[in-house]
């Protein structure tokens, strides 16, 4: 029997991360499900067949090397989602250091040390991906939304880095760029964003979790751009940053969160 294909998720108790382990699942993989809340991830995994579960703060190097280690053992891995994320919302002066911190070692910080900790796993796959979970927001600034902006553009930045510096090791570095995401990050932090109103939440956790799926899969492309719009509404903006000039670009962004 040919051993199935193996996925390590961060984050995967809740939101995206649950519903992309619950889709590979179902399609036959091994999926490992981490998470800093491992009581819910190990009601999430329990009784599914192929379902791996433990805690994971991704803030912790150390807690990255264990968990790998304990998944992959010394075989390899196929792909690895960087989904850990957090999100405060609101305006830049009114949000605590603390939560301003907070986002950048959860979202920089922890998506850095999966990269670096699940290289060595990904590397003796014949087909490696990481998969980094970023934002819309990474495409142009965004009010009250500066600092998990920031923090998505780094992870968009390392996206296009690692993908050419991982080539020769046989690894693809993608990213997911989604707009706002009906989760519970969005609806409990997310409410101060200023674009929600104007633009709605128009996506699933399932949207996303396909389109991860959908990635996996897809034929290599060496000159094609490592990030993935998800939604209509992404790939729009995503296509007028692309053309527009800088300044239609801010204007763009000043009417969506006017």
């Amino acid at each position: 029997m040919t051993p199935s294909r193996s996925i390590f998720i961060s984050g995967a108790a809740r939101g995206i991360g649950r519903a992309t382990a619950e889709l590979f699942l179902a399609r036959g993989w091994r999926v490992g499900m981490y998470d800093v809340d491992a009581d819910v991830a190990a009601g999430a995994a329990a009784g599914r067949d192929g379902a791996v579960h433990g805690a994971l703060d991704v803030r912790d190097a150390g807690q990255w090397r264990s968990a790998l280690h304990s998944f992959c053992g010394d075989g390899g891995l196929d792909v690895l989602i960087n989904n850990a994320g957090v999100l405060s919302s609101g305006p830049f002066t009114e949000t605590g250091l603390d939560s301003h911190r907070r986002m950048v070692d959860v979202n920089v910080t922890g998506a850095v040390q999966g990269a670096a900790e699940g290289h060595p796993f990904l590397k003796r796959s014949s087909r490696g991906l990481l998969l980094n979970l970023c934002s819309a927001s990474a495409l142009y600034g965004q009010p009250t939304l500066a600092t998990h902006g920031a923090t998505k553009a780094a992870v968009k930045s390392l996206t296009e880095a690692l993908d050419i510096e991982w080539r020769r090791d046989g690894i693809r570095v993608r990213s997911l760029l989604p707009l706002f995401v009906s989760t519970e990050m969005v609806t409990r932090d997310g409410v101060r964003a200023a674009g929600v109103s104007r633009l709605g939440v128009r996506l699933t956790a399932d949207d996303v979790a396909a389109a991860a799926w959908n990635v996996v899969h897809e034929r290599r492309r060496p000159l094609a751009s490592p990030h993935r719009p998800v939604g209509r509404q992404t790939r729009l903006l995503a296509a007028a940053a692309a053309v527009t000039p800088d300044w239609a670009n801010r204007l763009i962004v000043s009417r969506i969160v006017s």
